[in-house]
């Protein structure tokens, strides 16, 4: 096994424990894959979700340009259900579980497909 599927196994246990779900393992590999080499990089690894710039990036970068949502309300509140979700008190939230967690609230599988 490589680094990368140490890391999605590692993704795929914080859905299990932490967010209660047990994963689309296609679809995570898929998600993690597209989060390019930031997987390897500590800091990009992880959403600071107590930071309101990092949110608005997530939002901008993932949500509008990737899954090409339109900008609303609703899509920070979306953000915050997935923080919720994987534990507000959760120190390392993983960028990879937190945008298939996205995925899932917009059933936007299929961009993945």
């Amino acid at each position: 096994m490589g680094k990368r599927d140490d890391l999605i196994a590692k993704y795929a246990d914080d859905l299990k424990a932490k967010c209660g779900m047990e994963p689309d393992m296609d679809l995570l590999t898929k998600v993690t894959i597209g989060c390019g080499p930031s997987i390897y990089n500590a800091d990009a690894s992880t959403i600071a979700a107590s930071q309101e710039v990092e949110l608005e990036t997530v939002k901008k970068n993932f949500l509008i340009k990737k899954l090409g949502l339109s900008d609303g309300p609703e899509l920070m509140d979306a953000i915050q259900s997935a923080v919720e979700t994987y534990g507000r008190s959760e120190r390392n939230k993983y960028r990879a579980v937190m945008y298939y967690l996205l995925v899932k609230h917009f059933g936007k599988e299929a961009i993945y497909g």
